[in-house]
């Protein structure tokens, strides 16, 4: 009877301890990489930081290893990332348990200070193999770590950093300097890109001799071709030893697409879109290394009834979630990060949420299929910034011949209904000031040809300028051979001719549109991004002569338009310049625009 109790004891006291180890290896060792790009501060859908911090603990119950990366361009966007320089949406990333983060172009949108202060703010690192301090032109130390190297069991996944050489124009190159203008932070690229790859080969170098397993690059550098010779595919194909490649930039939606990399291995590229439109997951195999990705969606859950006339109406009646490797279906929520969320988005709304004005018209910047036009062509929201500008300093009194908006400062979808300050911020979202500057038509020709040399071939420029008081052509056959140095800043004319040409300015006294004079002075009135900071690369604006800076905020320049239109309603052609210089040129029906630019194909 001993012997019998003392084996049921046993039994127990195996069991006892057997059962939590069970439990415990019951959990994978695979290694899950949930990964976000290009958020753009888009907190306000039903999917945002507080469901990806939900889900990554959903995880972590069925993973030993899960960890939460972005790819850049999550700190401005949006009101909600404007009004405090990024600083709630670093706080709503630290709150989900971000672990790393690369460098976008606009996380230095709020200029190198801003920049730093963001890094500062999060509790996680941010990497860069390419991001460097610079003293007369001379390359000093990184700003920051190339990699981060994070044990996971057997595997050791190291995250490398890529930031886009773009980030000089299409942030503002006046940040990486000093107040002389000379260069004190850089960015490696290369005219040929033989710089960015070889910062990144000698970071795979190092991270492998650091014991890495898996090394994937967090990059933000994208697929569009008008980022070439700095895109994705192109720094995966000049470099050996990468695994995978999170990228973000391009806005591009690619779940996994194999690349071969130097030395015909292949390399699994994934990018989540844009606007937390989804949730990127890769799941790297423990045991054999090989990698899967797959995105975590939002799916309507809708109902469909009868209305009195008979015809179906469907009602969105919930969400839930859905993937192949993600095998929840709820649309899970972490309160504590929901709460910050609701917070700030009921601040910010509360303040900029004061209606203005209305339209029945639609303001966009889209075609029907989803293309982006604005980037491209003109746009009836590109046309209306434009004026904008121009109504600005004519009502103040001040001799205004020509305005010009960039087109990637406009970063609206569909706007129709209400207009508030809010709405103009969806526009405007930089917080970029107006100023007005004497140039000369030389300038002006150069800035032309400098936004169009894309134009007509299925590349985008958020260079290309919409423009009020003035009309052109582009001759998109003519091939484009404006000079620009290995920053992407303009140099000089194009070697090759104009692609720009059958330039009119609209004169005020007679009503006729004049030939471009190029060498009479002109009063241009602009945003001190493209007109003073070099945004987009226009350095032919250097030597211009200051009128007035500092008049405006951009998003204030719209709501001061449209509080100008009789009642606040926004028409096609009521606009309060057409009253005043009826052969302006203004209808802003159609997303197309009122034919101020025609590409010529």
């Amino acid at each position: 009877m001993r012997k019998f109790l003392a084996l049921i004891l046993s039994m127990v006291l195996l069991l006892s301890v057997v059962a939590p180890v069970t439990a415990e290896t019951a959990k994978s060792d695979d290694v899950v990489i949930l990964y976000t790009n290009d958020v753009h501060t888009y907190i306000d859908g039903e999917l945002s930081y507080h469901v990806i911090a939900a889900v990554k603990q959903k995880l972590q119950e069925q993973y030993n290893y899960v960890l939460l990366v972005d790819a850049g361009d999550h700190v401005q966007g949006t009101a909600y990332g404007s009004m405090d320089n990024g600083e709630t949406i670093i706080k709503l990333m630290n709150a989900a348990k971000y672990d790393v983060a690369t460098l976008g172009n606009h996380e230095f949108d709020y200029g190198m200070e801003g920049a730093m202060n963001v890094i500062e703010w999060a509790e996680f690192p941010y990497v860069s193999c390419n991001f460097y301090h610079e003293e007369n032109n001379v390359r000093n130390q990184n700003v920051l770590d190339s990699y981060v190297a994070i044990p996971c069991g057997d595997v050791t996944v190291a995250l490398i950093g890529i930031t886009t050489p773009e980030s000089f124009t299409k942030s503002t190159p006046a940040y990486f300097q000093d107040e002389t203008g000379a260069y004190i932070y850089g960015i490696s690229g290369g005219e040929d890109g033989s710089k960015l790859y070889a910062d990144v080969q000698s970071a795979i170098d190092a991270a492998k001799a650091d014991g890495a397993t898996t090394v994937i690059a967090l990059g933000h550098l994208g697929d569009d071709p008008a980022s070439q010779p700095w895109t994705s595919e192109e720094t995966i194909a000049n470099v050996t030893g990468l695994d995978a490649f999170i990228d973000g930039h391009s806005h591009s939606t690619v779940e996994g697409k194999k690349v071969a990399d130097k030395s015909g291995a292949e390399v699994h590229l994934t990018q989540t879109g844009e606007y937390f439109d989804r949730i990127g997951m890769m799941v790297i195999d423990s045991e054999t290394g090989a990698i899967a990705t797959d995105f975590i969606e939002l799916v309507k859950l809708t109902e469909t009834s009868k209305d009195a006339d008979g015809k179906d109406v469907v009602t969105v009646v919930g969400y839930e979630l859905s993937s192949e490797l993600y095998t929840g279906t709820e649309l899970v929520s972490d309160p504590a990060v929901k709460a910050i969320s609701d917070q700030w988005i009921a601040d910010i709304d509360a303040k900029l949420g004061v209606v203005i004005g209305s339209t029945a018209l639609t303001f966009d910047n889209y075609n029907a299929e989803g293309k982006r036009l604005v980037r491209s062509q003109e746009t009836n929201t590109g046309d209306f910034c434009a004026d904008a500008l121009y109504y600005l300093f004519d009502n103040m009194g001040l001799d205004v011949d020509v305005a010009i908006m960039n087109g990637g400062g406009v970063r609206n979808k569909a706007i129709t209904g209400d207009i508030s300050y809010k709405t103009c911020k969806e526009i405007h979202t930089f917080g970029n000031v107006a100023c007005l500057q004497t140039i000369t038509g030389q300038q002006l020709l150069d800035a032309l040809e400098w936004g169009a040399r894309f134009a007509g071939n299925d590349k985008e420029n958020g260079g290309f300028l919409h423009v009020s008081g003035i009309t052109y052509k582009v001759e998109s056959t003519h091939p484009e051979s404006v000079v620009a140095d290995e920053k992407g800043v303009w140099v000089s004319a194009p070697t090759g001719g104009y692609r720009v040409h059958d330039v009119k300015v609209y004169n005020k006294e007679t009503g006729a549109w004049d030939d471009l004079d190029l060498t009479a002075s002109y009063n241009l009135a602009g945003y001190n991004y493209t007109l003073r900071d070099l945004g987009d690369g226009f350095a032919m604006f250097r030597g211009a002569v200051n009128v007035l800076d500092y008049v405006m905020m951009d998003y204030m320049v719209l709501a001061n338009y449209v509080q100008a239109f009789e009642g606040g309603v926004v028409e096609a052609t009521n606009s309060p310049l057409a009253a005043k210089y009826p052969g302006l040129l203004i209808d802003y029906g159609t997303v197309d625009g009122s034919g101020r630019i025609v590409v010529e194909k």
